[in-house]
C-alpha cells in the first residue's frame, strides 16, 4: 500500500440504504426523470445527479459518481427499466416492484445483472487504454459470473481485506480473465499504446486486470445494492501496483474502485447471492410524522422531506408552495393513470400524518381509488382478422383454441399473449398459419 496508509477510512453499512434507495430511484423512472444514451445506455449526467440527489446518504465519493451511476444500469439489468428512445421507462416489472419487499427486489436484480449487465464494468477503469480493440477482452458474461462468485467467498458478517479476496479468487475462479488472449494483451496499455502495452512482463499482474474488476463490481454494483459493506479510502495513491509500469507518474490511481479496502457480506448479500434461504429484515424505521394533511386538501410538509417523500407527493399532488402540494380528483387520477398504485399515497399519508388524515381526504382518496377499480389495463394481447364470420366461428369453436382466444365482434379474435405460442400451433395445424404481425 502507499500513501493511503495513513489515509482515513471510511466505513459504510450499505444495507439498510439499498433497500430505501431501490424504491426512490424506481419512484424517480416512473417520473420520468431519467435518460441514458441509447448508444451505450449509460445514464447522462443529469440523470447521475438526479439518482444523487435521492440516495437516503451520499454517494460513497463526493466528487465521483458510483451508487448513482450505477443505479439507472441496475434498473436496466433487473429488467425492471427499458429505453423508450433515450428516457428510462419502468417495464410491467418494474412497476409491479413498487409494490413488492425491497429484498426481493434487489435479490431480482443481482440473479438477472451477471446476463443482462448493459456495460462492460472495465469500462469505468478508464485509464486502461484499447478495450474496444478487436478480440481484446475476453467475453463479459464468464468473468461477470466469475466476479459475482466473490460474494460466496466472503464470510458472512465478517471483514475481509480485498487483497485476500483476490488470492481465494485467484485461485478459484479461472473463468476470471480479462484479456482474450496474450494478444488481447498488448493491445490494452496505459498511457502510450507501444510503451504502456500491459502486455510487457509485469504490466498484466491479476491484481492490475483481474484485481482491478473486481474491484468495480463489488465497489459499483454489490455495495450499491447493499450487499456488502465497505471500508475504502480515497482512490488517490491507495494502491501501488501499477507503479513501475510506464506512465503510472503521470497518474494518481488505476480506477476511482482503487479506495477499497475491505468488504463485508450482508444478510442481504448472503440472500440476494443465494447463501442464505431466506431474508430477515431489520425492523423497519417508522416514518418521521412531519406531514399535515388539512381539510383543504394541502399537504404541508413540517420540515425538510426525503427526496423519495417528495417524489411521491409530486407524483399525487400539485406542489404549489416550496412546503405545500396539494391534492385534487385531477392529480390523483393522473398519477394513477401514470402507474401509481391507487392506495399508494393513502398509506403513505397515514404513515406521515402529525394530525391524521382529515375524513374529507379519506373521501377524496378512497373514491379515487374506487373509480380506478373500474377498468383495468390487461395488457398487450394480439388481434387476429378473419377473413369473415365463418372462419371466426370455426377457429372460435376449435377444442384447443376455444380456451385460448376470444371472440370480439364478427371477424376478429383476440389472442392473450401466455397462450400464443400455442395457438400459433393450432393455427397451423387448421391450416391458418398466423405469420407475422402487420405493421
Amino acid at each position: 500500500m502507499g500513501s493511503a496508509d495513513e489515509a482515513p477510512s471510511t466505513v459504510r453499512c450499505t444495507e439498510a440504504e439499498a433497500l430505501v434507495n431501490v424504491a426512490a430511484v424506481l419512484r424517480l423512472c416512473q417520473a420520468g426523470k431519467l435518460t441514458c444514451s441509447a448508444a451505450t445506455h449509460r445514464p447522462s449526467a443529469a440523470t447521475v445527479r438526479a439518482v444523487a440527489d435521492v440516495l437516503v446518504a451520499d454517494d460513497f465519493y463526493p466528487d465521483d459518481a458510483i451508487a448513482a451511476f450505477a443505479w439507472p444500469l441496475l434498473l436496466q439489468a433487473g429488467g425492471l427499466a427499458r429505453l423508450d428512445g433515450a428516457r428510462l421507462a419502468l417495464t410491467p416489472r418494474g412497476r409491479s416492484a413498487l409494490g413488492r419487499p425491497a429484498a426481493e427486489v434487489v435479490r431480482a436484480i443481482w440473479e438477472r445483472w451477471p446476463r443482462h449487465a448493459p456495460i462492460d464494468e472495465l469500462s469505468r477503469v478508464e485509464q486502461i487504454k484499447g478495450q474496444k480493440a478487436a478480440a481484446a477482452l475476453s467475453a463479459a458474461g464468464p468473468r461477470r459470473a466469475a466476479a459475482v462468485a466473490a460474494l460466496a467467498h466472503c464470510p458472512p458478517g465478517k471483514w475481509i481485506g480485498v487483497d485476500a479476496l483476490f488470492a481465494v479468487l485467484r485461485r478459484t475462479e479461472p473463468r476470471l480473465t480479462i484479456a482474450r488472449s496474450e494478444r488481447g494483451l498488448w493491445k490494452l496499455y496505459i498511457a502510450d499504446p507501444e510503451y504502456g502495452s500491459l502486455g510487457y512482463a509485469g504490466y498484466h499482474d491479476w491484481p492490475v486486470l483481474e484485481g482491478r474488476y473486481v474491484l468495480a463490481v463489488l465497489f459499483e454494483y454489490a455495495a450499491t445494492l447493499g450487499l456488502v459493506d465497505v471500508e475504502y479510502v480515497p482512490p488517490a495513491h491507495a494502491r501501488d501496483d501499477f507503479r513501475d509500469m510506464w506512465g503510472a507518474d503521470w497518474i494518481d490511481a488505476l480506477s476511482r474502485y482503487d479506495g477499497l479496502q475491505a468488504v463485508r457480506l450482508t444478510p442481504l448479500g448472503a440472500y440476494a447471492a443465494g447463501l442464505a434461504p431466506t431474508y430477515v429484515p431489520a425492523a423497519p424505521a417508522v416514518p418521521d410524522r412531519g406531514l399535515q394533511v388539512l381539510a383543504n386538501f394541502d399537504v404541508v410538509a413540517l420540515a425538510d422531506l426525503p427526496p423519495g417523500d417528495r417524489l411521491v407527493l409530486d407524483a399525487f399532488a400539485t406542489r404549489t408552495a416550496d412546503r405545500v402540494w396539494t391534492l385534487s380528483t385531477a392529480s390523483l387520477l393522473s398519477a394513477i393513470n401514470e402507474g401509481r398504485a391507487p392506495g399508494e399515497l393513502a398509506t403513505f399519508l397515514a404513515e406521515r400524518a402529525v394530525n391524521g388524515v382529515p375524513p374529507v381526504v379519506r373521501t377524496l382518496l378512497e373514491d379515487v381509488a374506487t373509480r380506478a377499480g373500474r377498468v383495468r389495463d390487461l395488457g398487450l394481447h394480439r388481434v387476429v382478422e378473419c377473413a369473415d364470420a365463418q372462419v371466426a366461428t370455426l377457429l372460435e369453436r376449435d377444442r384447443t383454441l376455444r380456451g385460448l382466444c376470444t371472440r370480439v365482434g364478427e371477424r376478429h379474435l383476440v389472442i392473450d399473449p401466455a397462450g400464443e405460442a400455442r395457438a400459433r400451433a393450432a393455427l397451423l395445424k387448421l391450416g391458418y398459419p398466423l405469420g407475422a404481425a402487420s405493421r
